[in-house]
């Protein structure tokens, strides 16, 4: 795995200096970041919700890391975003 600052560094063009890292792999950004962004287009969002897996037994979180995946093909930068009781809030 690498180190979640190099990951927001080289994937979504966010400088080291707004990452807060908590460890190795999570990590805040800066609310200043967030807001010297404002004149930016906003970015898509996509929720996943359900209350019983597939027959197959995909889940949610199968769901959303699927459509983190598929996006790359479409777009340069993106990020996913699970949070569950049992997992805990992760970035990926």
């Amino acid at each position: 795995m690498r180190p979640i600052v190099e990951v927001a560094a080289e994937k979504l063009d966010i400088p080291a200096d707004y990452v807060l890292p908590y460890g190795h792999y999570k990590a805040k950004i800066s609310l200043d970041y967030i807001a010297s962004l404002g004149g930016r287009h906003d970015g898509n969002l996509i929720l996943v919700t359900a209350i019983t897996p597939t027959p197959a037994g995909e889940g949610k979180t199968t769901t959303t890391v699927g459509l983190g995946d598929a996006s790359i093909i479409s777009a340069r930068r993106r990020s996913s975003a699970c949070a569950s009781r049992a997992l805990a809030p992760a970035l990926a």
